[in-house]
């Protein structure tokens, strides 16, 4: 009995199994559909794409192609787009396979979560060229289900791919494009108005200035300033005429930065400062107890309370009045990192020593 229980036990476990691979396999499609094998995007769509969608969880990103080729981040104050970001994105589709279909089944599509997952590219015209919809990755093995338009059919993506929506995520955070190797000149302010110019002949050659006798110059701590100041970079932006924007700006430094083709750069870094305020003084209990109370009393020590200095604000400008960033500074106040500011020299001594007796 026990055995005719257990081979009946066998017999509906291979029947579910059955019934359970068929459920799950594949489709074999009516015709080899065209796309499986090919790239989930093609070079030749991008090269006419001049609009990028990026939708995901009820929020999106929009990125426009400039006439120049240049890419803007709409959603962003239209600020320059992180040109490396957006051709990542590109080239991640690109080498991504339609590895193979998946199932045209209303039913199964269903339970694929295709939803606001999205990307999407238009033409110079606003239509439409390409979209893609991503769905949720398969319950063995990595990659994605995906769909093309609004097409009732899924296929199956090794594509590995973050759906970033974060509109400041995509904006180039680079203040200024120049490098360090293009830098001639340089003017550097120290606290209480004294300053100190210095230059080279060529990228590798060495920085002079004119010191006071017995000094000696460090030409690598100015490189360590010209690379500081060429490498900035923003964290948070503002409205231009925010408070505390303008709060930084009464505190503000300026190093101007000359190229070898003649071009200026003035770079304005300032904060509010830390502020130590007098508190208000609480009286000291009386004692009661005492026959002259005006006597005992005891006037406290003051007490002081500090107030942190504020986020770090950079302006830029450049002699050239049709570079983009001269625009961007009338619009936005950009915050920069602490470190860069207090790196920064603030006197003499602090780029130069004694030079040693002979």
């Amino acid at each position: 009995m026990k055995l005719k229980t257990l081979v009946a036990a066998v017999a509906l476990l291979a029947i579910l199994s059955v019934v359970a691979y068929l459920g799950n396999r594949p489709e074999a499609p009516a015709a080899t559909d065209p796309r499986v094998g090919k790239p989930v995007l093609d070079p030749d769509t991008v090269s006419h794409a001049a609009r990028i969608v990026v939708s995901d969880k009820g929020k999106s990103v929009e990125l426009d192609r400039g006439p120049d080729g240049t890419w803007v981040d709409t959603s962003y104050y239209g600020m320059p787009a992180d040109f490396d970001k957006v051709a990542q994105l590109m080239r991640d589709l690109n080498e991504s396979k339609v590895e193979r279909f998946v199932t045209s089944n209303p039913d199964r599509l269903s339970h694929l979560d295709f939803n606001d997952s999205l990307i999407s590219l238009a033409d110079a015209s606003g239509k439409e060229i390409w979209s893609l919809t991503i769905g949720k990755t398969p319950d063995t093995g990595n990659g994605k289900f995906i769909r093309f338009g609004k097409e009732p059919v899924a296929f199956y993506s090794g594509l590995h791919l973050w759906l970033d929506t974060d509109a400041k995520g995509w904006a180039d955070a680079r203040l200024v494009t120049v490098k360090a190797d293009d830098i001639a000149k340089v003017e550097i302010p120290f606290v209480g108005g004294n300053s100190l110019t210095t230059s080279r002949a060529k990228k590798d050659a060495p920085w002079t200035a004119t010191l006071p006798p017995g000094d000696k110059l460090l030409p690598d701590k100015i490189s360590a300033v010209v690379t500081s100041l060429t490498s900035l970079r923003f964290s948070d932006t503002v409205a231009a005429d925010d408070p505390a924007a303008k709060e930084a700006a009464l505190h503000g430094r300026s190093f101007k930065l000359t190229t070898f083709d003649g071009k200026t750069l003035t770079v304005t870094l300032g904060r509010k400062p830390e502020e130590k305020r007098l508190k208000a003084p609480t009286p000291s209990p009386v004692d009661t107890t005492s026959k002259d109370p005006k006597a005992d009393a005891k006037l406290p020590e003051p007490e002081f309370e500090t107030i942190p200095a504020g986020a770090v604000y950079v302006w830029v400008e450049s002699s050239d009045a049709n570079a983009p960033l001269n625009r961007l500074m009338k619009t936005r106040a950009f915050q920069t990192d602490e470190f860069t500011f207090t790196g920064l020299p603030q006197r003499l001594e602090d780029l130069s020593e004694p030079e040693k007796a002979k």
